[in-house]
């Protein structure tokens, strides 16, 4: 995909979503079939049902973990993060700043492209071509039309279900770099990046889907994480940020606990130059993690100056130490600016650690584009599963093809 680690471009060419790693003691055995074995049949399964269950509750989980806390951060951002320590514990539907409850930010709508970027990928490998950044630039142009267009245009058919929901054409504090960026319709590479001194959250909160490519190796997934975080921020913390998060999803979705995924992803990040803000980042939140019950000094010290490396870690930091998600959201989203975008990077985490059902349940009903969260969400794990028996060079099933066409 990229010339950042040698080799890594051919191997990612050949290792499609899904694709059967070694197991290792992080790693329960979940896995799929490479893309070319014959498709499924009922004497030649594919995916245990325990298997696919789980799986499936960790995609729904990581996805609506990341739009809840979203949500839920979002007024705080213009109301100040500071409301949650000094008034205690709120809910989605009573936090300060006014709006609709439950409307999430550009941090969710890109996720949701991104998802759908890479079931498109999938699909688009039937016709030779693979290649997820060129899929994932497509996608984001997407979604950039959203921002700029009063709805969707029945007219595209190309541009598939996705860009036909009525509710994503609003803008919703959208990154400005990420706006400059899409504008142009040729996609930043690691050798020549957009943006190459932006620094922002928002490649690290649209990187929670490539986590979800729990087949994938995590070096995979690491790149595949950089080269699609250069398409509109440049700057090394930005991108590795963006890395390192896709890193820790990838080894919750995995099994690991939230420890092991730090220490795992610590000497992948390692390798890249300019890591070393995100990598002592990542170890301030460990002995964090170690130094006792969560407090508002502790959490001050975590966010630090406020750089994307310090927002992953005060969001891994309030996911490790939470008894349950609420709580780790209301840590995450409680200090400083940037609320939206933490709150999206713990809600993600911990919906990768423990599924759908650990969500606040009183907090579902209210949360914006929940069914078409839900609707992505399966249709990713059903592409991830079951790709081979929907489509290939020579079958399709239309309806599949009608909501993730082929073309770019």
């Amino acid at each position: 995909m990229g010339s950042a680690t040698p080799g890594t471009a051919d191997r990612a060419h050949a290792i499609p979503p899904g694709a059967p790693t070694p197991a290792t003691e992080a790693t329960p055995a979940v896995r799929s079939r490479p893309a070319e074995d014959p498709a499924p049949s009922a004497s030649q399964p594919v995916w245990g049902r325990p298997e696919q269950q789980d799986y499936r509750a960790r995609i729904r989980g990581a996805l609506l973990g990341a739009a809840l806390g979203d949500a839920l951060g979002a007024p705080l951002d213009v109301a100040g993060g500071e409301a949650f320590w000094a008034d205690g514990p709120g809910d989605l539907l009573a936090v300060p700043g006014g709006g609709r409850a439950g409307t999430v930010t550009a941090h969710t709508q890109l996720a949701l492209f991104t998802t759908e970027g890479l079931i498109r990928a999938q699909v688009r490998r039937d016709t030779g071509a693979w290649h997820p950044p060129t899929d994932l630039h497509a996608a984001y142009r997407r979604w950039y039309a959203t921002q700029h267009e009063w709805g969707p245009d029945e007219r595209r058919t190309a541009d598939g279900w996705l860009a036909r929901e009525e509710w994503l054409y609003a803008r919703r504090a959208p990154d400005r770099d990420c706006l400059t960026a899409l504008g142009d319709a040729s996609a930043g590479t690691l050798d020549r990046p957009r943006n190459p001194r932006a620094l922002s959250l928002a490649p690290a909160t649209r990187s929670t889907p490539l986590g979800l490519l729990s087949g994938w190796d995590p070096a995979l997934v690491l790149q595949l994480a950089l080269e699609c975080a250069v398409q509109t921020h440049g700057h090394p913390v930005s991108r590795l940020t963006a890395g390192a998060h896709a890193l820790l999803v990838h080894a919750l979705t995995r099994g690991a606990g939230p420890e092991d995924a730090v220490r795992a992803a610590l000497p992948l990040l390692g390798r890249h130059p300019g890591h070393e803000p995100v990598t002592e980042a990542l170890t301030t939140a460990l002995d964090a993690v170690r130094a006792g019950a969560p407090d508002r000094p502790r959490a001050a010290a975590l966010h630090g100056d406020g750089s994307p490396a310090r927002g992953l870690a005060l969001a891994v930091w309030a996911a490790a130490v939470a008894p349950d998600l609420r709580t780790g959201l209301l840590l995450a989203v409680g200090h400083g600016p940037h609320s939206a975008a933490r709150g999206a990077l713990c809600g993600a985490l911990l919906g990768a650690a423990h599924g759908d059902t650990a969500l606040p349940p009183d907090w579902l009903p209210a949360l914006e584009g929940r069914a078409s969260l839900l609707a992505l969400a399966e249709d990713f794990a059903l592409e991830m599963t079951q790709g081979p028996a929907l489509h290939g060079p020579d079958r399709a099933a239309f309806a599949w093809l009608e909501r993730y066409p082929r073309e770019l």
